[in-house]
């Protein structure tokens, strides 16, 4: 008998390091066969070249899917889904995988989606039924739902939301955020060991900085950014690590600004592209606090019970815990958010706060579906009809 064939693919370092955990449950099953396609920014030097984090970490990469041109405008990104879909349509062909696993909202996965559904293969879709209201994300997110089979979901909410949009309840698996395996099974670095990592040592307070471009509001980016960067000034005695954000609309100039600001700074700041999901991670359990827009302020940061400043409207509509400080993109707005953040009431009410997306060994029941589902008729849909 065949093993079963299922494609992993990723685009990015964030949604690899999601995703570690997962390819590693379904390269050690002997009933299974992981097949691996990379594309989007861990090819591309700008970002990294992060596809050899990849195979460092033991993983064989079957395809690579170049689709990322050198431009974050609406035409540059649309061209970068036409040239994915194209070259996706190519690798499914070679690969013939029995289902693709797909996480998330962003184009890259849009044009793996699209290409897999045209070819026939069976999709499963990791955190669909979310909402961020501020990014084309939200209608990727929902549209790769409707060309999938299976839904592996973080939250009962979100699991509402998927059988709204017409799928089967039989086929919709709140299994938790699969994030959150890393945190458990990772050993993180001590304080010591991380800072030697970065050659950059934390005082108090420490901030980790993570912001994307909202974008759906057009010349936005340098605007917003420059709010925080002016918050930032605001605590002249703390050290500040940037993360820059992914190869999105906008996102350039908010990479040029970070280099510039950690240029002028270069005492208390320091940026990467990339840290990895070991420094990342490592990096939120000793910091003092997160800002940004990211979804790991959602999602991961409440586990460490740390608190999160989430600025603006990026993560609008995601479930969130009480270690969450939203706030305006203006520069009092996310001063009031950083100091309620470090505040010593703030901080005693964190030892007590929970993660609404807490669930375990959800890469194992994720990959146990995915082994033990039954193929046959599973491309087949019959719209799922809420009763009033």
């Amino acid at each position: 008998m065949s093993r079963r064939k299922l494609c992993v693919v990723t685009g990015t370092r964030a949604e690899y390091g999601l995703l570690y955990h997962l390819m590693k449950e379904i390269q050690e099953d002997t009933d299974l066969q992981l097949q691996i396609i990379v594309t989007g920014m861990h090819l591309s030097p700008e970002f990294g070249l992060t596809y050899r984090s990849i195979e460092q970490d033991g993983f064989a990469i079957d395809e690579k899917i170049e689709m990322l041109l050198s431009s974050d405008t609406s035409v540059g990104i649309a061209t970068s889904v036409g040239i994915g879909t194209i070259g996706f349509s190519q690798a499914y062909e070679r690969l013939r995988p029995d289902l693709v696993v797909l996480l998330g909202d962003r184009f890259e996965i849009l044009a793996a989606a699209q290409a897999a559904m045209i070819a026939r293969i069976p999709i499963a879709h990791l955190h669909g039924g979310e909402t961020t209201e501020g990014v084309i994300d939200e209608s990727i997110r929902h549209a790769v739902t409707k060309m999938s089979q299976l839904h592996f979901v973080a939250a009962d909410e979100y699991k509402k939301r998927v059988i709204q949009l017409g799928e089967n309840p039989d086929r919709v698996f709140n299994v938790g955020a699969i994030g959150l395996d890393n945190i458990r099974k990772l050993p993180l670095l001590n304080k010591e060991a991380f800072e030697k990592s970065i050659d950059f040592a934390l005082s108090k307070p420490s901030f980790l900085i993570t912001y994307h471009p909202v974008t759906l509001q057009k010349n936005h980016s340098e605007s917003a950014m420059l709010e925080l960067l002016q918050a930032l000034d605001h605590f002249s005695d703390a050290t500040c690590i940037f993360t820059k954000p992914n190869a999105d609309m906008g996102g350039r100039i908010i990479c040029e600004m970070i280099d510039r600001y950690v240029e002028n700074n270069s005492s208390k700041c320091v940026s990467f592209t990339s840290l990895g999901q070991l420094r990342y991670l490592s990096a939120l359990q000793h910091v003092d606090a997160v800002i940004g827009n990211s979804s790991s302020g959602i999602i991961e940061v409440p586990f460490f019970q740390k608190g999160t400043v989430n600025i603006g409207d990026r993560q609008k509509g995601r479930i969130r815990a009480e270690s969450v400080i939203d706030c305006v993109e203006q520069k009092d707005s996310i001063i009031s958010a950083i100091r309620q953040a470090l505040s010593n009431e703030f901080q005693e009410k964190l030892r007590s706060m929970e993660s609404p997306y807490g669930k375990e060994y959800v890469s194992a029941k994720v990959k146990n579906v995915l082994k033990e589902v039954s193929l046959d008729n599973l491309l087949h849909k019959t719209f799922f009809d809420i009763e009033d």
